[in-house]
């Protein structure tokens, strides 16, 4: 036996710290249980998280699923070293996939990956995913930490999301209730959301300046790790009460790859572009990328983070409500008979126009 072969060695001397992971359940605990909620039958640190469903209420429940990830906004935080509001991001992206569903999200799971585990960085982006929790109303459930050294370089960490949700069967939403004649209703975005960073990155790294820019008298870094928004809550409101017909979720795609997903065969939609006001943000991408106003359109949600669409005779009512709960909505197009996923524009995108 060689001298070397002689000398233990340990998980720890490998990279691998799990007194660290330990520490990070126990400081993370307070925020995980402010997202409890009723049909949760488990604490956090289990195997596996516990959900009775029907504790709450549901009498012939579809379960609804969604998985997502937050993207190279992640390189931002590390950059700047904010990480408060990505936590945020990953369970928006979830959750508002979910609601289009018709789906009230109930419970959700985070994975977070690290070459290293920073207690104080993972903490920041936990305890961000557990207020995302809060807002949305579902519960943090459960999730992996995972530290894999030589995986990520640096501070780099990745994160995913999972979210499970439920939804009567007859009040589920899908493209065959949207007619020709629907009102589509957009509720203005928080900013960028989580989606084409990569493209932001790349004017960023082209016009170096614009790093020291502000937006409407604020940092731009400011603008750009803007939370996205949640619409859960207001969304469910507007469902118990209206015949709401569909529901997009301006992702990546924009509206222009988002809304044909919720029309069914035979119709486009119709968007006035000049019917919501352009935020300043997208307006400077644009110039200094420069980006083309289509690409623009099917890169960024533009200032329209989700799409309703409601009967004409709906539509002012529903608006209104929105409005009551704290949404600022637009009417901005309609349905109209055309081809299958197509989405006809008129008009431009400026600032000052709505």
């Amino acid at each position: 036996m060689s001298e070397k072969s002689k000398n233990p060695v340990s998980y720890r001397d490998a990279g691998v710290d799990i007194e660290r992971g330990a520490a990070l359940v126990e400081q993370i605990k307070p925020a995980v249980k402010r997202t409890h909620r009723t049909g949760v039958v488990s604490d956090i640190g289990g195997f596996g998280g516990l959900f009775a469903l029907m504790d709450c209420g549901f009498q012939d429940p579809i379960l609804v699923s969604a998985t997502d990830g937050v993207g190279t906004k992640l390189k931002l935080a590390v950059e700047t070293n904010r990480h408060t509001t990505v936590g945020i991001d990953l369970v928006a992206m979830c959750v508002n996939d979910i609601i289009v569903q018709g789906a009230e999200p109930l419970f959700f799971l985070d994975y977070f990956a690290s070459g290293k585990l920073d207690l104080n960085t993972a903490r920041q982006v936990i305890e961000g995913i557990a207020r995302g929790c809060e807002i949305a109303g579902a519960a943090l459930l459960g999730g992996e930490t995972a530290e894999m050294p030589d995986m990520y370089a640096g501070n780099d960490y990745d994160l995913a999301g999972f979210c499970v949700g439920a939804v009567e069967r007859d009040r589920l939403l899908d493209s065959s209730q949207v007619k020709v004649g629907d009102r589509i209703l957009g509720i203005k975005s928080s900013g960028l959301h989580s989606n084409g960073f990569s493209l932001v990155r790349r004017v960023l790294a082209d016009q170096p300046s614009l790093a020291k820019q502000k937006v409407d008298g604020v940092d731009l870094f400011d603008i750009l790790m803007e939370p996205t928004r949640i619409y859960v809550k207001p969304l469910l409101q507007v469902l118990s009460q209206f015949d709401v017909h569909g529901l997009a979720h301006i992702t990546g795609g924009g509206l222009t790859e988002n809304l044909p997903r919720t029309m069914p065969p035979g119709t486009s939609a119709s968007i006035g572009l000049d019917s919501w006001e352009l935020p300043a943000i997208f307006e400077l991408l644009a110039e200094a990328g420069p980006i083309e106003p289509q690409e623009l359109l099917r890169t960024f949600n533009c200032g329209i983070g989700m799409a309703v669409i409601v009967p004409h005779d709906q539509a002012v009512a529903v608006s209104t409500a929105l409005n009551q709960l704290g949404e600022s909505v637009f009417n901005i197009g309609e349905v109209s008979v055309g081809s299958s996923g197509e989405v006809n524009y008129r008009g431009s995108l400026s600032r000052g126009s709505a």
